[in-house]
């Protein structure tokens, strides 16, 4: 029997809120998004200040982590790495700050972070991921 795992409005809010704090911490204004299972957008937080771009590039961020099941770091570190034609692929936004998130071994839904340097982004969306890990 196959159990899937779903990721409640309440953990996403966790999730954000773990990121948030990050954020605060350093003074940098980000916008967060959390999508589910299915890539639909879940929560989604824009600090006060941050520019609006950053709002399509924290869930496109999180969509790529969730549809290819990796860090968006990944994509950064390959096409940096001479492999520009990873920049064609469909849905892929090739900058660090979008996780996917497990739970008990299952890709629930991702986190997407923008508006600072992505791997600032990177840092702030790895926060909010660990405290998914202690959700039981």
């Amino acid at each position: 029997m196959l159990i899937r795992h779903t990721l409640s409005l309440d953990d996403a809010k966790a999730v954000a809120a773990g990121a948030a704090a990050k954020a605060r911490e350093h003074g940098w204004t980000v916008v967060i998004a959390i999508v589910d299972a299915n890539g639909h957008l879940l929560y989604l937080e824009r600090a006060d200040g941050t520019q609006l771009g950053s709002v399509g590039v924290a869930q496109e961020k999180a969509r790529t982590a969730l549809m290819f099941r990796r860090p968006t770091q990944a994509f950064e570190e390959m096409i940096l790495g001479g492999k520009i034609q990873l920049m064609s692929l469909p849905g892929v936004t090739p900058v660090a700050g979008g996780l996917p998130l497990s739970w008990r071994g299952e890709i629930v839904g991702a986190i997407g972070v923008s508006g600072v340097l992505s791997s600032q982004d990177a840092e702030i969306a790895q926060c909010g991921l660990a405290v998914l890990t202690q959700i039981a």
